[in-house]
C-alpha cells in the first residue's frame, strides 16, 4: 500500500517569528509595511511572516509604535535566546556591538536580515563565513542604496553577464548638497546647513559627505559584482568638501555636471574600488539623478549598461527591501543550505583573490582648473609640462580677467591618463611661477 503525504496549505503553516533588534526610522517602517500589506507578503512567501518580539533600549517608544502586537524587551539575549525565532533583523547600525549581536545569532542557528552596510563591509567575510557553516542566510538587500533592489539584480538578475563596471550615486546626502550647489549656485557649507535643517544630513555629516558611506555599499556591490571579498580598506575615498560653486558652475558650462560616484571596474591589472567627486556628461540620466534620490548604472557584457534608481533611504524604502529579504529567506528557510543564492553570487569556494588597484594605478580622464597670471606664455608652460607627462587635452576655456584683476581661470579637460602621471605633472605646475594657489582636480567618466 502506498501512502502519500497529507498536502498542507502554505497558508496553514507555522509563521515565521521573527525577532527585531532596534525600532526606529527603518525598523518603524519595517514593523508597520509587515502589518499593513501582511495579506500580499503571505501570498508570495507562502506562509505568514510576525515580528513577535522587538529589543530596544526605548522601551516606551517601541510600545508605542508595536501597540501590543509584539513583545518588547530592552535586553538583546531574549531574542537571541528564544528558540520559537527563526530570524532576526539587525538595524541598530555601528560596527562592534552589532557585529557581536550577528554573530551571537548566526551561532543560535537564528537567519539574519540586516541594513548595516559598515558592518558588512568592515566585517562581512568573517560573518559570512559563520553563517555557512552554521547554515544560515545573511541577507542585505537595505544596506545598499536603501529600497532599489540593486543585490537581487547583482547576484540573481544579472548572473549570466560578466559584469564590466558599476558606477553608483548612492549617498543621498551628498547628492542633496550637489543638486542645491548646481540649481542655487551656494557654497558648501551654506548648503550643508539647509541639508541639516530639513533632516537630510545628520548632526555629524563626516561619513556621507566624506564618502564613507558610498564607499561602504561601493564595497559590497564590488564584491557580489567580481566575486571577490570585501576589501574595504582597500578603496579609495574622497568626499565634496573641497568642491566650489566655481568647478560646478564650469562643469555646467562645459556640459558636465558633478556628481558623488561610487566606481568599481574591472580591469586586466586587477579591480577599480573608487569613490569620489566625478564629472558626468550632463545628456546622461545618471546625471540628471537630483536631490536625495540614488542611481546604479550596471554595465554587463550581455545585458550592456542597465540603470537603478530610487529613494536611497527613508523609513518605508528601506523597509521595502528589509521585507523583500524576510520573503526570501522565508523561502529558504527549508531548504538545503548547498542550494541557496551564495552570499557574495559566486560560490564560496570559487572567490577570486584580484587585488584592488592603487588609485595611482586607474585611469581615467580628468577636469583641471588652474588660477594663473594673466601672461603670455603661461598656456605654452602649462601645456608643456602635460605634454612631457604623456597628458593630452581635450577642450579647454580660457575665462576673462574680472577688471582690475590680473589673474585668471584656466579650464582643461584631459584625454584618459594614469593618475600616477597626472598626479606628477600638477606638482610641476604647481611650481611654476604662474600659478597662483593649487591646481582643483577632478576625475571625469563618460560612462559610455
Amino acid at each position: 500500500m502506498i501512502h502519500t503525504a497529507k498536502f498542507q496549505k502554505p497558508n496553514s503553516m507555522k509563521p515565521i517569528q521573527v525577532g527585531l533588534f532596534g525600532i526606529g526610522t527603518v525598523g518603524s517602517g519595517t514593523f508597520n509595511v509587515l502589518a499593513r500589506n501582511r495579506e500580499e507578503i503571505v501570498r508570495r512567501a507562502g506562509r505568514d511572516i510576525v515580528i513577535s518580539m522587538v529589543a530596544d533600549l526605548d522601551t516606551e517608544r517601541a510600545e508605542r509604535i508595536v501597540k501590543g502586537r509584539a513583545t518588547v524587551t530592552a535586553n538583546v539575549d531574549d531574542i537571541l535566546n528564544n528558540p520559537q525565532i527563526d530570524i532576526v533583523i539587525e538595524l541598530i547600525g555601528g560596527y562592534t556591538f552589532a557585529r557581536d549581536l550577528v554573530l551571537k545569532a548566526i551561532r543560535a542557528g537564528k537567519h539574519v536580515v540586516t541594513a548595516n552596510k559598515a558592518l558588512l563591509a568592515t566585517h562581512g567575510n568573517e560573518i559570512f563565513a559563520a553563517a555557512r557553516e552554521r547554515g544560515v542566510v545573511v541577507a542585505f538587500e537595505a544596506a545598499v542604496a536603501g529600497g532599489i533592489p540593486i543585490i537581487k539584480a547583482l547576484r540573481e538578475g544579472l548572473t549570466a553577464n560578466r559584469i564590466e563596471w558599476i558606477a553608483g550615486i548612492i549617498n543621498g546626502t551628498s547628492n542633496f548638497i550637489l543638486s542645491e550647489m548646481r540649481d542655487k549656485g551656494l557654497a558648501f557649507a551654506d548648503v550643508l546647513r539647509e541639508a541639516q535643517k530639513l533632516g537630510y544630513a545628520e548632526a555629524d555629516p563626516t561619513f556621507d559627505i566624506e564618502g564613507v558611506d558610498a564607499a561602504h555599499k561601493l564595497t559590497i556591490m564590488s564584491a557580489i559584482a567580481f566575486g571577490v571579498p570585501m576589501q574595504f580598506g582597500a578603496a579609495h575615498v574622497e568626499g565634496i568638501t573641497k568642491l566650489t560653486k566655481d568647478d560646478i558652475r564650469y562643469a555646467e558650462e562645459l556640459g558636465y555636471r558633478i556628481k558623488l560616484l561610487g566606481i568599481t571596474r574591472r580591469s586586466a591589472a586587477g579591480i577599480e574600488l573608487r569613490v569620489h567627486p566625478t564629472l558626468i556628461p550632463a545628456r546622461r540620466l545618471i546625471a540628471n539623478v537630483e536631490g536625495v534620490m540614488n542611481a546604479v548604472l550596471v554595465k554587463g557584457d550581455a545585458v550592456g549598461a542597465t540603470l537603478y534608481y530610487g529613494a536611497g533611504a527613508g523609513s518605508e524604502p528601506t523597509a521595502s527591501a528589509v521585507i523583500a529579504d524576510l520573503v526570501d529567506v522565508t523561502r529558504a528557510h527549508t531548504s538545503d543550505p548547498e542550494n541557496r543564492v551564495p552570499h557574495l553570487a559566486f560560490q564560496p569556494d570559487q572567490l577570486a583573490s584580484t587585488p584592488i588597484l592603487p588609485i595611482g594605478e586607474v585611469q581615467t580622464s580628468y577636469y583641471l582648473r588652474m588660477r594663473v597670471k594673466d601672461q603670455p606664455g603661461v598656456l605654452a608652460d602649462i601645456t608643456r609640462v602635460l605634454a612631457d607627462h604623456r597628458i593630452s587635452i581635450d577642450a579647454m576655456v580660457q575665462k576673462e580677467p574680472d577688471e582690475g584683476q590680473e589673474q585668471v581661470d584656466i579650464i582643461m579637460l584631459t584625454h584618459r591618463a594614469v593618475e600616477k602621471q597626472v598626479d606628477s605633472a600638477l606638482a610641476k605646475i604647481e611650481g611654476l611661477p604662474v600659478l597662483v594657489g593649487k591646481v582643483a582636480r577632478i576625475r571625469l567618466e563618460e560612462l559610455r
